[in-house]
């Protein structure tokens, strides 16, 4: 287990010096949300938002608000994600047929995407991992026409102004009680600026194979596969019929045809049909209904997930463990060696290492690198780490 505090470019580059090759890249990297910021910073002292007094003052932290991103922080600044330089390091580490799992936010998915598709990769789906607890970040336009007005407005109760910002991946921020809900009576009242989140896109790409075939690259490399029954989705439900169902269309072919689709039919039997479990597919939820058991479950990370280390996590974009765990396992084989250039606080490493994986992790922030060396030591005492 390989763990490089630094630039994630330089890093790599000096990976790709060094002849090494990984099997698999899953990563969270920077989601560059500025224009939250820009957004916010000019907002006035009695928004709805968190924007208001604190971040006015610069008391707490957020000073560095103008050359930042997502959450005031350094790291989500500059266009990293978006450039395909950095996607092209990433391409250069992996075996023919590897792949590439990378998140992303719903604003700025496709920036990302085209850049990792500018760098040589093929775009082969994209993952959406849905959840119910994401907090609006939206303006109260109402609010802020009666201030253009200047007409008084309605105290109707407690607020909690942490939650007209939030964030896309912790629910742990604590309330303000002495924060005011305001109402008043324009037109604009209830009109805002921005939608509830509820889901984050998860690029999966591929380097391209280098033989003839995916099963040719897999006996050559062991890769360019996903892995469909590590992955399947278990279920519960008795009232499913698990016998063998043939789809037809109404020409009698598969369902996915060369003319239909631009896609090989593999094979015409429903998804659900299989008694070893449901296909996995390209959706991932947090509990939302029981009519989501069909797809893998992954709950948002819990505050004793969050701190369960010697070292208190206080990375801002924590991923589940099992999340973690679920899409290394799709896409890299026994063995094999998962990459993440943008370790944060080492969710990557802890899942690959539960999976029998090896790993590499890469963390330019020193104190995220600590706290994800804390962590993965935690819970793999007994293999060795190099830096």
């Amino acid at each position: 287990m390989l763990l490089l505090n630094g630039c994630c470019r330089k890093q790599m580059k000096k990976l790709q010096r060094r002849k090494i090759m990984v099997d698999a890249i899953v990563t969270d990297p920077p989601y560059h949300l500025q224009s939250i910021v820009d957004r916010f910073k000019n907002t006035s002292p009695d928004d709805d938002t968190y924007t208001s007094e604190k971040v006015r003052n610069r008391s707490d932290g957020f000073s560095r608000l103008a050359g930042t991103g997502f959450m005031g922080k350094e790291w989500d600044g500059g266009d990293i994600a978006f450039d395909p330089m950095t996607w092209s390091l990433c391409l250069g580490l992996l075996k023919p047929g590897g792949h590439l799992i990378a998140f992303s936010a719903s604003r700025n998915y496709h920036r990302m995407a085209v850049a990792i598709e500018d760098a040589g990769f093929e775009i082969r789906d994209q993952i959406m991992w849905i959840y119910g607890s994401g907090f609006p970040k939206s303006h109260n336009i109402g609010k802020q026409v009666d201030k253009i007005q200047g007409n008084e407005r309605e105290v109707v109760g407690k607020g909690k102004p942490m939650s007209s910002l939030g964030v896309l991946h912790d629910d742990s921020w604590e309330s303000d009680i002495n924060y005011n809900e305001t109402k008043g009576d324009t037109e604009w009242e209830g009109w805002g600026t921005a939608l509830k989140p509820a889901h984050e896109p998860i690029v999966l790409a591929r380097k391209p194979i280098s033989e003839k075939s995916i099963a040719d690259n897999v006996l050559e490399w062991r890769t360019g596969a996903i892995n469909i029954d590590g992955c399947r989705i278990e279920s519960d439900d008795v009232s499913v019929d698990r016998k063998k169902v043939v789809r037809k269309s109404r020409s009698g072919e598969g369902v996915w045809t060369n003319e239909n689709s631009g896609m090989k039919a593999e094979g015409s039997e429903f998804a659900d049909a299989d008694p070893r479990g449901r296909f996995p597919s390209n959706l991932i939820h947090n509990g939302i209904d029981t009519d989501w058991a069909r797809y893998f479950y992954c709950p948002k990370v819990s505050k004793t997930e969050r701190n369960n280390s010697a070292l208190q996590n206080t990375h801002p974009t924590v991923k589940p463990i099992e999340l973690m765990k679920y899409l290394c396992r799709l896409v890299t084989p026994k063995g094999g060696t998962v990459l993440d250039p943008f370790m944060g606080s080492g969710s990557t490493g802890m899942a690959a290492k539960d999976e029998g994986f090896d790993f590499i992790g890469i963390e330019k922030e020193r104190e995220y690198y600590e706290i994800a060396e804390a962590r993965i030591k935690k819970t793999a005492p007994l293999m060795d780490f190099f830096s």
